[in-house]
Order: C-alpha cells, then sequence, then structure tokens
C-alpha cells in the first residue's frame, strides 16, 4: 500500500480492542504506510470526516504500551447502522469522496456483528461501483458470537474478568455462615448468546465450588423450576450464588427483565437495551421465600476491565489487527480476520481471512452440548475450550497508585 488508511472502532468496546488499533498500526508502519488514521466515534464520525493520526500518539513504543492497556475505545465508538445502499447512495459516495480526500487505499473496522455488516456492504457498494478502496473487518466482541473465527478479541479478557469478580463474591457470600444463606443473583452481559455467563463456570477450581447454577439465554428459562432450584439451595446451602444472562427469556419470548419493565429501549440497530434481570429475579425470590437476596449487575465492568486483562487476548487482539493489514496489502477486501485454534497442549492458535458475507448478521450460540442436561450449568468441554483464552496477564502501568490510561486529546 502506497497511500494511507483508516482505522474505526464500532459497538460495545472491550479490554483490548485498543490492542487490535496497535496492531493495525504497527503493521502499517512495517510496510511504510504514509498516514495511519484513527475514525473518531467510528463511521458515524468517518461520514462527518473527523480523523486524527496515530502517529500523534503512537510514534514512542510507550504509547503503544499504554493503548494496549487502555480499556474501551481509544478512537470513541459508535452505534450507526449504515443505511440499505438503494436510495442512499450518498451517504456510501460521501465515505469515499472522504477516503479519496485523505488518499485513504483501505477501512478497516475492529467491531461484532453489526460492524461487520458495514464492513460487508461498504465492499458490496465499492465492487458494483468499480471502486478501488479496500474494506477489512477486525473482529472484536465480548459476546464471542461471531461465527466462523475460533472465538473472539475481548472474550477472553471479559471471561477473566468474570471469573475472577464471581470467585471473589461467592467468597464473600460465604463468610457469614448464617442460618438461612443469603441468595445471590449476578446478572452477566449476554442479549441471544450465552458465552459471557458460561465463563461463571471458570471460577470453580480447587479452593471454590463455583457458582450453584448458570443460566444462559440458549434455553428457555422456567420460572417454576428456577424458584424450585433455588429453594432446595436455600434448604441443602449457607451460600446460594447463581449466575444468569441478561438476556434470558421465558417461553413466550419475552425476556425476564421486561416482566418487570415493559417499556424497554432500543438501539439503532432494533437491539432492546437489558438490565434489571438480577434486580427482577433477587426481588421475586425474596417476595416468595422470605430469604435475604442481592443483586449484582456487572454491566461495563466485565468489558472495561484492563487491570485484569487476559495476556492470550491482548496479543490476539494485536494480531487480528497486525493481520489484517497483511491481507489488505495482498489486495484483499471484504474479509474478516479469524482466530483458527491448531493446539491444545499447549495451545496454539494463527488466523486466516474469510468471507464478510458469511459473518456478518449472523450469531453463533453457545453449543448445546457443553450446556449441562438440566439446564443450569457448563460442563468440561466449555471449560477445555474457555481456559486457554483467560490465561497471562498484562499487567498496568501504575501512575498515583492507579493504572495510566493513553486518551485521546
Amino acid at each position: 500500500m502506497k497511500g494511507s488508511i483508516v482505522v474505526g472502532q464500532s459497538g460495545g468496546p472491550t479490554a483490548v480492542i485498543n490492542s487490535s488499533v496497535a496492531g493495525v498500526y504497527a503493521a502499517a508502519k512495517k510496510l511504510g504506510v504514509k498516514h495511519v488514521y484513527g475514525m473518531v466515534h467510528g463511521i458515524e464520525g468517518f461520514l462527518e470526516d473527523k480523523l486524527i493520526e496515530l502517529e500523534d500518539y503512537l510514534e514512542d513504543p510507550v504509547g503503544i504500551e499504554l493503548l494496549k492497556r487502555t480499556p474501551s475505545a481509544f478512537l470513541g465508538s459508535c452505534r450507526f447502522k449504515m443505511p440499505k445502499i438503494e436510495g442512499h447512495e450518498e451517504v456510501y459516495e460521501k465515505v469515499f469522496e472522504i477516503m479519496e480526500k485523505h488518499d485513504i487505499e483501505c477501512l478497516f473496522y475492529a467491531g461484532g456483528n453489526d460492524s461487520m455488516d458495514t464492513v460487508k456492504m461498504l465492499s458490496d457498494y465499492a465492487a458494483a461501483h468499480g471502486k478501488p478502496q479496500r474494506f477489512m473487518g477486525v473482529p472484536k466482541t465480548i459476546d464471542n458470537d461471531l461465527p466462523v473465527t475460533d472465538h473472539c478479541p475481548g472474550y477472553g479478557s471479559a471471561a477473566k474478568y468474570i471469573a475472577s469478580s464471581l470467585k471473589e463474591i461467592i467468597r464473600d457470600n460465604e463468610s457469614f455462615g448464617a442460618k438461612k444463606p443469603t441468595i445471590c443473583i449476578v446478572e452477566i452481559m449476554g442479549r441471544n448468546a450465552g458465552w459471557l455467563t458460561a465463563a461463571a463456570a471458570l471460577a470453580k477450581g480447587e479452593d471454590c465450588s463455583g457458582a450453584d447454577a448458570i443460566y444462559l439465554p440458549e434455553r428457555v428459562f422456567d420460572m417454576d423450576a428456577f424458584m424450585e432450584k433455588v429453594k432446595h439451595l436455600a434448604e441443602t446451602k449457607s451460600s446460594v450464588v447463581i449466575a444468569v444472562s441478561e438476556g434470558i427469556h421465558i417461553a413466550d419470548g419475552r425476556y425476564v427483565c421486561e416482566l418487570a419493565n415493559e417499556n424497554v429501549a432500543v438501539d439503532a440497530f432494533g437491539h432492546k437495551q437489558m438490565s434489571g434481570t438480577a434486580a427482577y429475579l433477587a426481588q421475586l425470590i425474596a417476595d416468595e421465600t422470605g430469604l435475604k437476596t442481592r443483586a449484582i449487575e456487572f454491566s461495563t465492568l466485565q468489558r472495561a476491565a484492563s487491570h485484569i486483562a487476559s495476556l492470550t487476548d491482548t496479543n490476539e487482539a494485536f494480531q487480528v489487527g497486525h493481520d489484517a493489514v497483511i491481507a489488505a496489502n495482498e489486495g484483499k477486501t471484504g474479509m474478516m480476520i479469524t482466530l483458527d485454534r491448531n493446539g491444545e497442549d499447549p495451545y496454539q492458535c494463527g488466523t486466516s481471512v474469510y468471507d464478510i458475507h458469511a459473518i456478518a448478521n449472523v450469531e453463533r450460540p453457545v453449543p448445546a452440548e457443553w450446556i449441562t442436561e438440566d439446564g443450569c450449568g457448563l460442563n468440561e468441554g466449555y471449560e477445555e475450550y474457555a481456559r486457554p483464552l483467560i490465561m497471562g496477564e498484562l499487567f498496568p502501568i501504575f501512575v498515583n497508585g492507579v493504572p495510566q490510561h493513553l486518551v485521546r486529546k
């Protein structure tokens, strides 16, 4: 590539999405790319010609190391849905106008399902109109629900946070030894795929009994069976900790969080903004049993906790960004980098490129064979898959007792 490139971030951030930007930058500089621009707030900001020069922040190697340790989206994210091409050609032409203005040969977009749809539509428009610019997807999602790729950068670090935090909650809940247990309901992100909630299973070990039950959205949530499970646990244990996905739903399709609040907001992609599942269930248990309950919602903590990021995840996030640039330099477009597991003992993982059309807007659920027969747990198959992804640590650079981050001016 003789011209310039641009990289953007979209959707919910992760603890390692900035490592992918660092990977794009590092590979581009090795290839002698003229300018490496960053979109400010994704494609939405790009349409307003909001760009920064990444060299202003990353020319010094310390900048790259800080970026790898900075959570959330350094460039700024967005939840902007590109309109259908037909009838909105002016929006697409605007993208190419800005690319031509800055001599941008390739656009790299780090994100999940909806972001890959943006890559697909832009590459399709370019192909249909004879545009030379290229478009590459860089996988990112704590939800781990992109198809084809073995796993998604961002998931390992979120899973590490969830397993570690749940283990600490279990330890805390076991402290009091009351005659009647406190029922602790922990709500974990996951609209339709339960990968994040499944990570609760990783808390179990020689020093921890693990969660007493784990409920994923892959199974219909039976309220009566849940209450019977809680009552049985309360009779046999002095501490009860249950992990639930925010996306668990009852037989008629309604999310449990909607039972408490029917007026759930939706985003630009039509996704319901879910919250309150744990609070609803905790109150229900308290009302029906009289037991003390506690609702804990990890919320954005699970995607922002760079202080406990997985080193494996950080390195793989960097690699997919790096390899996206190498693929684009070879002339590829309309593709996404995938992670391909090719070894278990020791764990090994490489990358490939794959057609974006097989990935965009497709959600991959947790495999049914990894969910226990009673529907409230995970078996060893999941642990064997997930455990390598949370291994290793990238320690923060502490200043004045707290982690230092790289901040956009």
